[in-house]
């Protein structure tokens, strides 16, 4: 993640929001949704985890603007389950958790599905 803040003039001060804090509103949001596995790691998160850094972000990246926010979710879903619908609510549940609670118009939210679950078996990676 960068340093990029949302900045809002309110009563003579500024409201600055991270892009840490989009991620986190967005992880909280797929872990409501069912057939959601896991979120997978981006090429930072792989490093902190090797580093043995716990990182609460892993499998989100989000990027904002003056007012509209794009984010990127990396994901596993669990075998037998349709993964049009797993996205779908995915893309529904970050939408309207992050514009809840930012204000942020959020123009994106990009899927990337790269492994399925199954039962009793090792995640299989795309």
């Amino acid at each position: 993640m960068t340093d990029n803040y949302l900045i809002d003039d309110v009563n003579n001060g500024n409201v600055k929001i991270s892009e840490e804090v989009i991620a986190t509103i967005a992880v909280v949001a797929i872990e409501e949704v069912e057939g959601v596995v896991e979120m997978q790691s981006t090429l930072k998160t792989s490093v902190t985890d090797m580093l043995g850094v716990k990182n609460l972000l892993k499998g989100v990246k989000a990027s904002i603007g003056e007012r509209e926010a794009v984010i990127d979710v990396f994901i596993t879903v669990e075998y037998g389950k349709n993964i049009i619908d797993i996205g779908k609510n995915v893309q529904e549940k970050v939408k309207e958790a992050v514009e809840t609670m930012t204000g942020l118009d959020v123009v994106e939210v990009n899927v990337h599905v790269g492994g399925v679950a199954m039962e009793n078996k090792e995640k299989v990676k795309a």
